[in-house]
Formats: C-alpha cells, sequence, structure tokens
C-alpha cells in the first residue's frame, strides 16, 4: 500500500554522512516506498565491463542494437538481477508505473524489444538494487544520510551516469562540493 509521504518517483542523493561507502555519491532512484519498505535502482555508477550485449547474450537475445550501452550499478542487493528502468509512454506487462515518472520492468521481452530497436525509447539497464526493510530508510533519511530530489527527465536519462549526483544537487541550487559530512556548532 501506498504511503500518503511516499518517495517513489523522486531521487535519494547520499549526503557524505551516508557512513555506508557502497553509497557514497549515489543517486537511486526510488521505484517503491511503503510501510513494509522500500526498493530503488542506482543510476549513477556503471558495471565495469558490462555492456547490454552481455546481458543480451546471457538470457538468449539475439537482437544486434544497443549492444554497447552501458549497464548501471542498480544496488548491492541481488546483483545477478536485472532491471530496466524506462519511459512510462512504453508499455509492458508486467511492468511498474512508477509515479509517471519512469516504469521499472525485468522481463526479457522488454529486453528483446531494446535489442530490435523496438523497445522504450528512453531507458537504462541495471544490475541490482537497494532495498530498505519497514522503517529504516525513514530512520536514515532523520539521520541526515540522504536528500531527496525530485524527478528531472534530462537528468534521468541524459547525463552520464557519474555526473548525475552532482547534477541532481545542482539543478536544486546546491554546489554538491560544499556540502560537509558534519556541521559545526555555534
Amino acid at each position: 500500500m501506498d504511503m500518503p509521504n511516499s518517495l517513489a518517483g523522486r531521487i535519494l542523493l547520499a549526503l557524505p554522512s551516508i557512513g555506508d561507502l557502497r553509497f557514497h555519491r549515489s543517486a537511486i532512484a526510488i521505484c517503491s516506498h511503503d510501510d513494509a519498505g522500500a526498493m530503488g535502482i542506482g543510476i549513477d555508477a556503471l558495471v565495469s565491463g558490462v555492456t547490454a550485449g552481455d546481458l543480451f547474450d546471457s538470457i538468449g537475445v539475439t537482437g544486434t542494437h544497443h549492444r554497447d550501452r552501458p549497464v548501471h550499478y542498480g544496488g548491492p542487493v541481488e546483483m545477478q538481477r536485472g532491471f530496466i528502468l524506462h519511459d512510462s509512454g512504453w508499455i509492458d506487462e508486467p511492468m511498474l508505473d512508477v509515479a509517471c515518472n519512469w516504469a521499472l520492468s525485468a522481463s526479457r521481452d522488454v529486453l528483446g524489444a531494446i535489442a530490435d530497436d523496438r523497445g522504450p525509447a528512453r531507458w537504462m539497464l541495471a544490475l541490482g538494487y537497494a532495498g530498505w526493510g519497514q522503517g529504516q530508510l525513514e530512520a536514515e533519511l532523520a539521520a541526515n544520510a540522504w536528500h531527496v530530489a525530485d524527478f528531472d527527465d534530462g537528468l534521468f536519462y541524459d547525463d552520464p551516469a557519474a555526473g548525475k549526483w552532482a547534477a541532481h544537487f545542482a539543478a536544486q541550487g546546491i554546489d554538491a562540493s560544499r556540502i560537509a559530512a558534519s556541521g559545526g556548532s555555534a
């Protein structure tokens, strides 16, 4: 069940106080958030040496398009599991529409459509995800481990992965290089 203050469809930006090196300078697209927990896909880092073509080959998809597109590091949970984040105008079953901002799919059919150049116009592939149990994300937010940013279509799909963290801050008028891990006292 969706929460009134659900963060689904928003972007989490790790703050220097995150305390977990796996999420240092992370930008995570929150795909679901309810009373039971949250799930998101990292959009700021790539899996080194892995391309869309490698994923196509691993599941027998034979199309020839988009084979050299990079694959994002979605998060530390289930790294063998693949996800497709794509524009919500392209319909696939089953898919999760995320707050009308993007859609999340994990089907072989979507990968086949992408490889045949008949899939969604805008998309990215990811391996793994980030997950939070009941109340865990809320506790991390209260501890100032994350900053919440609004979805921005151009930043989401067009900016290079390595620049998405700083770019999302910049879109809000925040210079990410000036964010400190801790504050002083007066």
